[in-house]
């Protein structure tokens, strides 16, 4: 009989035991929970882009990522931009928009000016002036929902200028830079923005 106590002693938990196990449990809940809702912030509100290329020096560099939202988001000028055009390039390109719907854009190439709507543009963010004139006819109106976009390493970029890219329909744009994670000693928002 004693024998048979002593079975059901080691049987039953203590109350360390039980403890030790809800906090267990406990702690796997929160990080199923918090992996939950890391998978759909990153999947429908955030996304983590490489910068891939020299095309936005010295604004952001190769390598660099990215926090991209596209969550109620409408171009506008100056906005460093994440966009596809499989045509051109399967991998997402980023650029600076420089002007949307409805403006007319015109570049000086002798003197290296970019003008919107007559007005010359502060560009403190670019290289050098954009000398660089690709397939650019200008002046030209920004047509309804698109954007014409720029790098701002003005003469070593494929943007607008370029005729496989042209105008970028908006609706291709995956999202606008928020800020840029890594390298960690460069953590914050782009300058230019």
């Amino acid at each position: 009989m004693k024998k048979a106590n002593d079975k059901v002693k080691k049987q039953k938990a203590t109350p360390a035991e039980t403890t030790t196990r809800g906090e267990i449990y406990d702690w796997m809940q929160s990080l199923v929970f918090a992996l939950i809702i890391c998978i759909i912030v990153f999947v429908f509100i955030f996304r983590i882009v490489d910068v891939s290329g020299d095309s936005m020096n010295p604004t952001l560099i190769n390598g660099d990522k990215l926090v991209v939202s596209d969550v109620f988001y409408k171009p506008k000028q100056g906005d460093i931009v994440i966009f596809r055009k499989d045509e051109y390039k399967s991998e997402a390109l980023v650029k600076r928009v420089i002007a949307t719907e409805g403006q007319t854009i015109d570049i000086d190439f002798d003197r290296g000016r970019v003008y919107v709507d007559g007005e010359l543009l502060d560009e403190p963010y670019i290289a050098e002036p954009t000398y660089n004139q690709l397939d650019f006819q200008g002046p030209q109106t920004v047509p309804e929902g698109c954007v014409f976009v720029m790098g701002d390493n003005r003469n070593a970029s494929s943007d607008s200028r370029r005729a496989e890219i042209g105008m970028v329909d908006e609706r291709l744009i995956v999202g606008k830079v928020l800020l840029r994670v890594f390298p960690l000693d460069s953590i914050g928002v782009p300058d230019g923005e």
